[in-house]
């Protein structure tokens, strides 16, 4: 296990997201180690939830799945905890500010300290919220990732000048999926972060082709891929290992 300050050391950082739980726990504990070998330098675990905003139909059915097998936040903590220490890629839960209300702010962001989890990624909690959990991150040394998207300068630049972790840049408004194509000025957006942050910028939402993921190599410091994975796993259920290790390695060679 990697922590995120070290997970862009070596070029740049692909980063794999799956949900836990989908199609099962043992599935998910599997899956994890064997991505990081396959050259995911970080993983975000999401938690799944009832009613995922942000999420495009992919996720949403994975969360269904996962919900449906069982998997609760207690379950997939000590199914981390287990396979941590095998598994050679900084990790980070995805999930939504209501699973951490539910399992108590500070009850949740102590036990991932405590498992090696290195950051949260909550989407529904606006920038001007933060305050509700960054005090927590701080305390149990935790990143808590901000978003920036294709919005104002002004907001841009006030976003990244408090990250931490990494910026999850969103490549495109809207929730998550596969696109076929990414239409807006990612770059532009990723220059004015850097212009107030060494943060590294990573950039998320659509990227599903190794050609997809090389341009968006090309201007950012890492590429983030969600639903591309989650489909494969939706495809192959407890068979899905290999294929999912063969689509990573293929991410991973085109954005070295």
């Amino acid at each position: 296990m990697i922590n995120l300050n070290n997970a862009f050391e070596n070029g740049k950082a692909f980063i794999a997201f799956l949900t836990a739980g989908d199609p099962n726990l043992e599935t998910t504990a599997r899956l994890l180690p064997e991505i990081a070998n396959a050259g995911a330098d970080v993983i975000e675990i999401g938690i799944p939830f009832s009613d995922p905003v942000a999420e495009g139909v992919v996720i949403q059915d994975a969360d269904m799945r996962a919900l449906a097998a069982g998997t609760t936040t207690d379950k997939i903590f000590d199914m981390v905890e287990k396979i941590a220490p095998d598994c050679d890629a900084a990790l980070a839960f995805m999930t939504y500010i209501n699973v951490i209300y539910v399992y108590g702010v500070e009850r949740f962001i102590k036990r991932c300290s405590q498992i090696g989890v290195s950051a949260v990624i909550v989407p529904d909690v606006p920038f001007e919220e933060r305050e509700e959990l960054t005090p927590i991150c701080e305390k149990y040394g935790v990143h808590f990732i901000s978003f920036i998207a294709p919005t104002s300068r002004e907001r841009v630049q006030m976003i990244a000048k408090e990250a931490k972790g990494f910026l999850y840049c969103v490549s495109s408004l809207g929730v998550t999926g596969v696109r076929s194509e990414i239409t807006t000025n990612v770059g532009e957006m990723i220059a004015l972060a850097k212009e107030v942050t060494d943060t590294p910028c990573a950039v998320g939402f659509g990227i599903s082709t190794p050609q997809q993921a090389k341009e968006m190599a090309k201007i950012s410091d890492g590429v983030i891929v969600g639903s591309a994975i989650v489909k494969i796993i939706a495809e192959y259920g407890e068979n899905c290992v290999p294929y999912v290790v063969d689509y990573v390695k293929s991410m991973k060679d085109a954005i070295r």
